[in-house]
């Protein structure tokens, strides 16, 4: 009884002595990995050519300093040149001494405005001749009623949301096949997987925006050419803000759950890291709103037994 109680103790010992350095060893190997990834990414983004659209605040503006801080080449875009313009001094102010920094170029336009799209392409394509990767991050939120909101709100939405973002995609995209590289990214939404209430002209840009990505991301890989979809959650901007109405005025109000959202840095961060992985599509979301996706795959009813509950507890905290 002892000699096998014996056998099997020097057994365990000589099984976790073998186990040991296979863990240290695979521990090595994935560390390795990670490292030898966040390298490539680095590498990803030094140098290149970066368009961000909506620099001049919000998740715009954190991206420009965290791709400037990579050693980007940076092409900021956005209707107010004098935020633009400060940027850019705050950029040239920043001391960043691990990678060769870049003096950005400015091109400013409105997303909105289809006729200024061609005059801008050419203007940003002047810059540094080509173009490595275009963020798409402008946008427009909204708040109402669909009953409540004319056409013309729908459609200032779609403009600047949808419209706008492929309009620009697609006058860039003939320089990008011409080189066989390039990376197109578009900054969606949550509410480009679900829709909640009383943000319907906003959810429908960003449901199009993801379709169009989706189809522009099958078509390009013969080119080889990378697209990216990203969707956050929300995040503490002045998007609530900036956000129109159902009448097209202002909205003017800081949500709950927008002040409670990421901080924009923190955000601009997941996206340098999701650009120089060049993944496909990702979201930059909290637990619940995750979860809420599956939701509405496997339990659809369920989902939209919730969002009418919702939609009455809002329109009731409206009219008290």
């Amino acid at each position: 009884m002892k000699k096998n109680l014996l056998k099997v103790r020097v057994m365990d010992f000589i099984t976790s002595i073998a186990i040991l350095p296979l863990l240290f060893g695979c521990v090595g190997i994935f560390s390795l990995f990670k490292l030898l990834q966040y390298m490539r990414m680095k590498a990803y983004i030094r140098n290149a050519v970066v368009i961000i659209t909506g620099a001049t605040s919000g998740l715009g503006r954190e991206c420009a300093r965290v791709f400037f801080a990579a050693g980007a080449k940076l092409v900021l875009c956005g209707r107010n040149r004098e935020a633009l313009e400060e940027l850019t001094r705050e950029l040239a102010a920043s001391r960043v001494t691990e990678v060769q920094t870049h003096k950005p170029y400015i091109v400013t336009f409105d997303l909105a405005d289809p006729g200024a799209i061609v005059a801008a392409t050419s203007e940003i394509l002047q810059c540094f001749g080509y173009v490595d990767v275009l963020i798409n991050n402008a946008g427009i939120s909204y708040r109402g009623a669909i009953i409540d909101t004319s056409t013309d709100v729908d459609k200032r939405v779609m403009e600047t949301n949808y419209f706008g973002p492929v309009a620009l995609t697609k006058a860039l995209l003939p320089s990008m096949i011409k080189r066989r590289h390039g990376h197109i990214v578009a900054i969606s939404s949550i509410q480009g997987k679900i829709s909640i209430p009383f943000r319907s002209a906003y959810s429908a840009s960003k449901h199009a925006t993801q379709a169009f990505f989706d189809c522009l991301r099958a078509e390009m890989e013969q080119y080889e050419i990378e697209v990216t979809v990203i969707s956050p959650g929300y995040i503490h901007t002045n998007l609530s803000l900036n956000a129109i109405t159902a009448d097209g005025s202002k909205y003017g109000v800081m949500d709950k759950t927008t002040a409670q959202g990421r901080r924009p840095m923190d955000v601009a961060r997941d996206v340098l890291a999701v650009v120089g992985k060049k993944k496909k599509d990702v979201i930059l979301a909290d637990l619940l709103p995750s979860l809420a996706i599956y939701l509405r795959t496997l339990a659809p009813g369920l989902f939209f037994s919730l969002m009418a509950s919702r939609a009455r507890k809002e329109q009731k905290s409206k009219n008290s």
